[in-house]
């Protein structure tokens, strides 16, 4: 059933319609993997432009193979669930780096944290491309966090398809 999911909403993603990110009023959406230690999931995320180089953005993320603890536990909805909201900079014109390629450092506020993320996306065409992104927690809610509560709460990579709209 979970990679049936999957499959499912990669290839919803591919019919959608696309365009060139150019800044302010442009919105970007991701379709990605999201992997971390003792789980990994999907991850859905979407950017608005709010000038040339600045976007807020929600992101949702599943974790969908998840270790069992040691005792043949598995975590429930709660702990495999995480949503963000997030403000990003996108830099790659300030770098002076081909308009195919944008980099976004971040901050980003969620059920679980506050974190930070870095992130690159490459364009093939006006809309679409590729991006691989790094997050990190900088505070966690509840400094006390155990078990499968950890799961969004610790380092994580993400890597997949990103589509202007």
């Amino acid at each position: 059933m979970k990679k049936i999911f999957t499959l499912l909403l990669l290839s919803t993603a591919f019919f959608m319609n696309a365009q060139a990110f150019k800044g302010k009023g442009d919105t970007k959406f991701d379709v990605a993997a999201n992997i971390q230690e003792r789980g990994s999931g999907i991850r859905l995320s979407t950017d608005f432009g709010l000038g040339a180089n600045m976007s807020f953005g929600f992101v949702t993320s599943y974790l969908l193979s998840v270790s069992e603890n040691g005792l043949g536990e598995k975590p429930n909805f709660g702990d495999r669930f995480d949503a963000k909201v997030r403000f990003n900079a996108n830099i790659g014109n300030v770098l002076s780096l081909d308009p195919k390629w944008d980099v976004y450092p971040g901050l980003d506020l969620s059920l679980k944290n506050f974190g930070a993320h870095l992130g690159t996306r490459y364009f093939f065409s006006d809309g679409f491309g590729i991006f691989s992104e790094i997050g990190i927690p900088i505070a966690k809610y509840d400094p006390t966090t155990f078990g499968f509560q950890n799961l969004n709460n610790q380092f994580v990579f993400n890597i997949g398809l990103s589509f202007n709209l």
